[in-house]
């Protein structure tokens, strides 16, 4: 049974040392990297106030940040509050929130209900360029996703011990073009392709279970392309990758993640890395700009 957070904040009045910190807010998503991210600024001498989403974040997050507030998915009014008593004056916003929650679990206040109305489309950018600038509107500025995660970027190259092979590049050149054309359009960064032929499209289910989909229809051998949408705002929705990553792809017998360099958030490098190379996995980070190599 999922282990579920009390609807509680923290009552506890912040130490003398939180006071004397820099302070910073982070709205965590799901998964390791809004605990990564905790890690890393707090070694850099921040005091982090963390918004926390009952059924999405991991518990283990109370234990990498100075104070913590849970809520429930579209309680805008007391994430606002909570960040505005700690005295918070700019916050990041890291990892996933399912969107299947909008057709199931949310339940939005009177501010989020506002919110929403004002909403064109259900679009991710657009929901978290809302919210964004309803914080701002607050005096809460939000931070650019690859603050404080100096070191955990993909850089470009081959980062595993087996290089892809010459059908293997092909694959990745046309997975590549097609994932911007789906991250132009906002559908998701993520696609998985074999001969050239296009498999599984990530949507609202996220990464790991379109690698699933794809990578069981393609039998064995899917290559799997991830990358930002050609206007990404750096605020939000950073592609992240990580030991979870490579299960899956391992689970369904796919050969090779490429994954954009400088925009890429690799987690737990050490163990991601160990895992591909015991299973023979290619793992190449490609430069926006310049793309796959033979692109041009």
């Amino acid at each position: 049974m999922a282990h579920v957070q009390p609807d509680t904040q923290s009552e506890r009045p912040p130490t003398k040392l939180e006071r004397s910190k820099e302070r910073i807010g982070l709205i965590a998503g799901s998964g390791r990297f809004p605990i990564i991210f905790a890690e890393n600024v707090r070694r850099l001498g921040y005091s982090v106030s963390a918004i926390a989403h009952i059924g999405e974040t991991a518990p283990e997050l109370e234990d990498c940040v100075d104070r913590i507030h849970w809520i429930r998915i579209g309680q805008f009014s007391k994430a606002l509050n909570a960040l505005k008593s700690d005295g918070i004056h700019q916050t990041v916003m890291l990892g996933g929130i399912k969107k299947t929650h909008v057709f199931t679990t949310v339940r939005p206040d009177l501010r989020a209900l506002a919110l929403f109305s004002r909403l064109r489309n259900w679009k991710d950018d657009g929901i978290l360029r809302a919210v964004a600038e309803e914080l701002e509107r607050e005096g809460i500025q939000i931070r650019e996703s690859t603050f404080g995660l100096e070191g955990i970027l993909v850089e470009q190259g081959i980062l595993s011990k087996r290089t892809p092979t010459k059908k293997e590049w092909q694959d990745i050149r046309f997975g590549w073009d097609i994932a911007c054309e789906t991250g132009r359009l906002d559908i998701g960064q993520c696609v998985v392709v074999k001969d050239r032929a296009v498999v599984a499209v990530e949507a609202v289910e996220g990464t790991d279970e379109a690698i699933r989909r794809g990578g069981l229809l393609a039998k064995s051998g899917a290559v799997v392309v991830k990358r930002s949408k050609p206007n990404q705002d750096l605020r939000f929705d950073l592609p992240a990758v990580g030991p979870t990553t490579v299960e899956t792809m391992c689970a369904v017998k796919a050969s090779v993640l490429a994954i954009e360099a400088d925009r890429t958030v690799l987690l737990d490098r050490e163990d991601m890395l160990r895992q591909a190379n015991a299973a023979g996995l290619a793992i190449v980070g490609i430069n926006a700009q310049s793309g796959p190599p033979g692109s041009h």
